[in-house]
């Protein structure tokens, strides 16, 4: 595509040596650049968008000095030192509607939340703190000059940088932003992602499976997580499991797209053609990490375009899918990089595990009876097992030097909302 930044470092390949996940993810980061091109949406349409501009203020939140709560607007030196005082009370305020008189010494006005305050007034005496009758109010000493009132600009300040370029738009900055009257937001074009699953097995969803065949799961776990992100998602459905198809399919999503994934092929078989194509047609940056699920992981360019190719299993699409293609596709977006948490609880099941790499094992976090959380195996970890997948709700991340893991001890747990 004519307006995607042009990959110009050589790397050669490296698809013999197995590097650890830190050193795929450093790969990654040096080789993937930002798409350019944006557009303008509606605020309404900007939700999930990345900012392509700074968005600055046009005016002070609150734009007006106004009262935080329901009570009675006064000065701040008629407020008694000691004792009770009586001020009269002249008018009402409400939001939207200011009261229109001058207020003077001993005069206060009922005021409502949000209502602009006379300018004459500086404290706000909540309605509870006073003894109302008739047109007087009593107030004590129990109150300070300048409580409960908002300062204009106490929130936003004219010409103050609201939010950054690079920001993901979520539902409360669609409000902060409605706020300050912006009704268009400028954002980054959205990359397009295509993606195709291989191998003779693979049968989508419709067909009749015959004896050794299987459905298409992956491309639904790919659609369903690039539907998350600001994505034009391409599926292009199952290539026939021949060289010379997937040669072809590569090549043209190269020509159209900023990012091609696949899933399967990439090992070292006779019958793993993704990865005999890729070699012909592109440059492969590394082609295994030290993980598991997921050790043969491919990265690496054809032409001017980055290419995932994803292992065969389905929790292996899933985890590398999350752990690398999601971080690629953050910088591809310009998006603020916002690392996610791992947060330490206790683990209430055996994990067998031996040093080397690291590992994704599926759990389930739950409440144990004194309120505090902890976290249980979701069942079979094989990287064929979906349903550990869909039972869970977090990743147990077990760094490569770790070993197996006794129930009672204390684990890095990293939960599945995060990547929403």
């Amino acid at each position: 595509m004519n307006d995607r930044v042009k990959f110009t470092e050589s790397c050669q390949d490296s698809s013999d040596k197995s590097i650890s996940m830190t050193e795929a993810l450093a790969v990654i980061g040096q080789k993937i650049d930002a798409i350019s091109g944006f557009h303008c949406v509606a605020l309404r349409n900007g939700l999930g968008r990345i900012l392509a501009e700074p968005i600055i203020s046009p005016m002070n939140v609150p734009a007006h000095r106004n009262s935080a709560m329901d009570g009675y607007a006064l000065r701040g030196e008629d407020l008694p030192t000691q004792g009770r005082a009586e001020l009269q009370v002249i008018g009402t305020a409400f939001a939207g509607r200011p009261f229109a008189g001058q207020l003077s010494e001993g005069q206060c006005i009922r005021i409502m939340t949000g209502a602009k305050m006379p300018d004459a007034a500086d404290t706000v005496v909540m309605q509870e703190r006073a003894e109302r009758s008739g047109n007087t109010i009593l107030i004590d000493a129990d109150n300070r000059p300048g409580q409960n009132v908002r300062q204009a600009g106490e929130d936003i300040l004219r010409e103050s940088l609201v939010l950054e370029s690079g920001r993901r738009i979520n539902a409360s900055q669609l409000g902060l932003l409605a706020s300050l009257g912006i009704a268009e937001l400028r954002v980054r074009r959205r990359p397009r992602v295509a993606f195709f699953s291989s191998g003779d097995e693979v049968r989508s969803i419709g067909e009749v499976l015959e004896e050794g065949q299987i459905y298409d799961s992956n491309r639904y776990t790919l659609h369903g997580m690039l539907s998350r992100l600001d994505v034009e998602v391409i599926d292009l459905g199952v290539v026939p499991d021949r060289e010379e198809s997937i040669s072809t399919a590569l090549q043209e999503a190269s020509q159209e797209n900023d990012l091609i994934l696949t899933s399967g092929g990439i090992s070292v078989g006779e019958a793993d053609h993704v990865m005999a194509a890729m070699r012909r047609l592109g440059t492969i940056h590394f082609s295994k990490v030290a993980i598991k699920p997921g050790r043969p992981l491919t990265f690496g360019h054809i032409g001017n375009t980055p290419f995932f190719g994803l292992p065969g299993n389905p929790v292996a699409v899933m985890t590398t899918f999350l752990q690398f293609v999601r971080p690629a596709i953050v910088r591809m977006r310009s998006e603020i990089d916002l690392t996610l948490p791992l947060f330490e609880t206790t683990c209430r099941s055996k994990l067998r595990k031996s040093p080397g790499r690291t590992e994704f094992q599926r759990g389930v976090m739950h409440r144990e009876p004194d309120g505090t959380w902890a976290v249980r195996s979701s069942g079979r970890q094989g990287s064929g097992v979906l349903s550990s997948m869909s039972d869970g709700n977090c990743f147990i991340v077990l760094p490569e030097e770790r070993g197996s893991v006794e129930p009672g001890e204390t684990v890095q747990v990293q939960p599945f909302a995060l990547f929403d």
